[in-house]
């Protein structure tokens, strides 16, 4: 299930499209299948680099399976994780020249590469791939600025369950008997440095919404969210 950035993001570019008729399927496209048809497939094993910080920014990725967590390690050896990547994620996203985050494969992974010289000069006569990429990065800054949030001014509580609740719409869990299950790719430390908090912190804190009956921990990458308006209280 796409992002509600990226659902907005597709509605918008659907609409535009719709008023300049540029081909004749362009409805039937995401801004994603535009962008990914200029690339290859290219696969990643379990916490392999897929580039790393101040390397040349060559290329957009679009995860295909798998997860990707995109960071930094700062000065003082601490590591701020800005955003995990799911399936149909864009990431590469860069202004200047070179990379100023890491990307790393969480788990195996497929993605596919786009060479940005390709992308952008081709862009330049293609209002389809011009308006897919301005779709993509609207998407893509509107989670920056919701994730803002999160860091700025939500306490730990919050902070864990609107990262559950996100997970859960991004992965497509379904809804079973006793809640909605979702098995996170990530580390309880990639939590942490993803959230802004210590480890400490996270575990603590899902036990204790374990203990309120919000959510359910039958594994410790396996979360059930058993109470979907507690968090979702935590997370309005």
């Amino acid at each position: 299930m796409p992002s509600p950035a990226a659902a907005t993001a597709h509605t918008a570019y659907a609409q535009t499209l719709s008023a300049g008729k540029w081909s004749e399927d362009s409805e039937s496209r995401t801004p994603r299948d535009v962008v990914g048809r200029l690339g290859v497939v290219a696969s990643y094993g379990r916490n392999a680099e897929i580039f790393g910080e101040d390397q040349l920014a060559e290329h957009i990725y679009i995860v295909l399976s798998g997860a990707v967590r995109i960071c930094k390690l700062l000065g003082d050896g601490r590591r701020q994780i800005e955003t995990f990547c799911l399936a149909g994620d864009v990431f590469g996203w860069e202004t200047a020249p070179r990379h100023r985050f890491s990307a790393e494969a969480v788990s195996e992974c497929k993605v596919i590469r786009i060479k940005r010289s390709i992308l952008f000069a081709r862009a330049t006569d293609d209002a389809e791939l011009s308006h897919a990429l301005w779709a993509l990065t609207v998407a893509e800054l509107s989670r920056a600025q919701s994730h803002l949030l999160v860091l700025g001014r939500k306490t730990a509580q919050e902070r864990v369950a609107t990262f559950l609740l996100d997970m859960a719409q991004r992965s497509g869990n379904c809804q079973g008997a006793n809640g909605v299950e979702v098995t996170l790719p990530m580390s309880r430390q990639d939590i942490a440095d993803f959230l802004g908090l210590t480890i400490e912190t996270v575990s603590r804190t899902l036990t204790h919404l374990e203990e309120t009956a919000a959510i359910a921990l039958p594994s410790s990458r396996r979360v059930v969210l058993r109470d979907g308006s507690a968090l979702r209280r935590l997370n309005s």
